[in-house]
């Protein structure tokens, strides 16, 4: 009959604490008689409780841990939440702020912008060294491809030459042990003389075969070196890029702005207490 319809609390932000500060404990409302005149008197926080509240909240957003990258996305939400605590703080009317606390919120508040924008930039190059991790690997494996290749290339060619002065080798050697140990065979008429000429000779050609032998191990074996060096000289900036790349993956999928985050939380925390001092100080004279 005479009954008012209930009474409904402000909705909540829903951002994960519990602003504003000083709104009413009742949210189910009650019905009021028609006898009731007098509105029930809202709680309005004391700088004590909204200071306990205001750094508390700080402090959680502080150590505020953001799931996986991209951390920029998170950014936006997380200087909005902190915005809200701060003007809470200050709207309440037991809160008197100066100039001074006014200045330093400014100026933390800008700072941490700043530094989270920079961090966006640098989030947004991600999919770029992705890109030049994924070139790098590319061109790395077809340098290795093709050092493999004429390694290859060598190895065969050295086998192929080798192998035809190694058998001339042994055929000289051959030729030279019937020279010197020739009792029988197809030079028994050959006359002392003409043995011995034809053990100089034969002994000449298997100094210059195994000369001939060495000068292509040499060479083989500088082509070798040459080889190894070219491809350092290809594969050493390639490998540089190659790591830089994943090093700058790595720090971009690691949330850099959690201690850009918490140096201004305790900024402001410290910005706070400061105020409260000075009140403090203020009430006593």
């Amino acid at each position: 009959m005479g009954s008012g319809s209930p009474t409904k609390s402000p909705r909540t932000s829903g951002r994960g604490y519990k602003p504003p500060y000083g709104r009413e404990k009742d949210r189910g409302g009650s019905h009021r008689s028609a006898g009731d005149s007098a509105p029930e008197e809202k709680h309005v926080a004391s700088a004590r409780e909204v200071s306990d509240k205001t750094l508390q909240h700080l402090r959680t957003l502080g150590s505020q841990k953001f799931g996986s990258s991209p951390f920029c996305e998170h950014f936006d939400r997380w200087l909005l939440d902190l915005e809200e605590v701060l003007s809470e703080f200050e709207s309440n009317p037991n809160v008197a702020t100066d100039d001074e606390f006014v200045a330093e919120r400014l100026q933390i508040l800008s700072a941490v912008k700043v530094e989270l924008e920079e961090r966006r930039r640098k989030e947004a190059s991600i999919d770029e060294a992705a890109q030049n991790l994924a070139s790098s690997r590319n061109l790395l494996e077809r340098i290795n491809a093709e050092y493999a290749a004429k390694i290859r290339e060598i190895k065969v060619q050295k086998n192929r030459v080798t192998k035809h002065l190694y058998s001339n080798i042994d055929d000289l050697k051959k030729e030279l042990d019937e020279i010197v140990h020739m009792k029988t065979g197809l030079l028994r008429g050959v006359s002392k003389k003409d043995r011995e000429q034809k053990e100089i000779e034969t002994t000449q050609e298997l100094t210059t075969a195994q000369r001939e032998l060495e000068l292509a191990m040499l060479d083989f074996t500088e082509a070798q070196q040459r080889l190894r060096g070219e491809y350092e000289a290809k594969r050493q900036p390639v490998t540089e890029q190659l790591r830089d790349s994943q090093k700058n993956i790595e720090i971009l999928e690691t949330d850099g702005s959690r201690e850009d985050r918490w140096f201004a939380c305790e900024a402001l925390i410290d910005a706070v207490n400061a105020l409260l001092q000075r009140r403090a100080l203020a009430a006593k004279k």
